[in-house]
């Protein structure tokens, strides 16, 4: 790495991060809701749940009028720091991704984050993800099979695979680094293998210079999420997970503050025979749709 690319990553600012979250989210969702005929009913039920729950609190806690204009001079903040797809994302979608999975019985999801970018590049079953010459960080070997509840290998599964550099930043959302920097998908073989060549990522606090920070230092919380790798696994037929695999020994698998953390999801990596690295073998298994 350069010392000018290094200086463009580390300059990035929690603004330009959410703004680029927001504008790949709105992206996305436009095609996702296109058509889509409204519930009313449903709306007004989860809506007005939901506004009953914040005036209830506000009576509970006897909020003040300076609080009040303290909490919507907050929520403005996070709207013009695009940050609304980190908030909802970091303390929202642990629990509507447990609700949506709950009656699975194959491998266990989580969050999928503010940082997907769809439509990475292609890669063998056994290829290298997209890095830089020299990517900084230590070698991971990461193997193993896509395969049904019933224990049948699912030839040709797609297996996406994003996550941070060695710096704790991600391509698309900091300056400085490839598009596709550490983003790919590998197609398992006949067998429903894969194996694929990346680095070890690094763990990193959210963005805190804008309005989630503001909150974070409010509180007196962290902001650190353990080193993670994120995964989208899928199969014609059966329901795609997604997921983020976590690293023993990290001091915020216990307190991750996306609370995205799952037992099942910590990772046994071993040192490589050759010396350059760690290996890891983890196996995916698919509901049926």
């Amino acid at each position: 790495m350069t010392d000018a690319s290094f200086q463009a990553e580390t300059t990035a600012k929690a603004a330009e991060s959410g703004a680029n979250a927001t504008e790949n989210f709105l992206e996305r969702s436009r095609a996702a809701f296109d058509g889509v005929v409204v519930d009313h009913a449903r709306v007004s039920r989860l809506a007005g749940r939901a506004i009953q729950a914040l005036n209830d609190i506000i009576v509970e806690e006897k909020l003040t009028y300076p609080e009040y204009n303290a909490v919507k001079a907050w929520l403005i903040k996070v709207g013009e720091d695009g940050e609304w797809p980190l908030f909802l994302d970091v303390w929202l979608e642990h629990s509507v991704e447990e609700v949506a999975s709950e009656h699975r019985k194959g491998s266990k999801g989580t969050i999928e984050g503010p940082y997907y970018v769809p439509d990475a590049p292609e890669h063998a079953w056994d290829g290298t993800i997209s890095m830089r010459e020299n990517e900084p960080g230590d070698p991971l070997l990461f193997s193993g099979q896509v395969r049904a509840v019933d224990g049948t290998p699912l030839a040709g599964a797609r297996i996406e695979l994003w996550h941070a550099d060695d710096l704790g930043f991600y391509s698309q959302f900091a300056p400085g680094l490839p598009e596709w920097n550490l983003r790919g998908v590998f197609i398992a073989n006949e067998d429903g293998k894969y194996a694929f060549n990346t680095v070890r990522p690094a763990p990193y606090q959210i963005p805190t210079e804008g309005a989630c920070g503001v909150l974070i230092e409010a509180a007196g919380w962290h902001a650190w999420r353990p080193a993670h790798l994120h995964l989208k696994v899928s199969a014609p037929g059966y329901e795609l997970i997604t997921t983020q695999l976590y690293f023993p020994g990290d001091p915020h698998n216990g307190d991750d503050i996306a609370s995205a953390v799952k037992p099942e999801l910590v990772l046994d990596p071993h040192p490589r025979t050759d010396g350059e690295g760690e290996v890891v073998v983890y196996d995916f298994v698919l509901d049926p749709e």
